[in-house]
């Protein structure tokens, strides 16, 4: 049986699980993108699937590169944050409880009665 031109062409479709291993990342994480309209797929059959553009888009979209002005050394070696200075204590009237509620309730039945 000879295979014809047409059927070679078609892309080949990987599964979220093949697409989470590429990423290092779980099946979950690869579908919830998905779902959420983060990352490209085609959904054939109502599973999730992926073609080699798509696997290259997601890689782009999560490709982190560094600001302008900031090379990565200044980054690394960034300041650390200062801690917030001690804000004096404010003089506060003391806090009393209230009564509680069965307990004014029962107050007012008795002095009722």
């Amino acid at each position: 049986m000879k295979v014809s031109q047409k059927t070679t062409d078609l892309p080949r479709l990987h599964s979220a699980a093949d697409v989470a291993h590429a990423l290092g990342c779980s099946e979950w994480w690869v579908k919830e993108q998905a779902r959420r309209g983060r990352i490209p797929f085609t959904k054939p059959g109502g599973s999730y699937r992926f073609t080699v553009e798509h696997f290259m888009e997601i890689m782009r979209i999560f490709e982190s590169r560094p600001t302008e002005g900031r090379d990565a050394a200044t980054s690394a070696t960034r300041a650390p944050r200062r801690q917030r200075a001690a804000t004096p204590a404010m003089s506060a009237t003391p806090l009393t409880a209230r009564t509680p509620r069965r307990a004014r309730q029962g107050q007012s039945q008795a002095s009722a009665a």
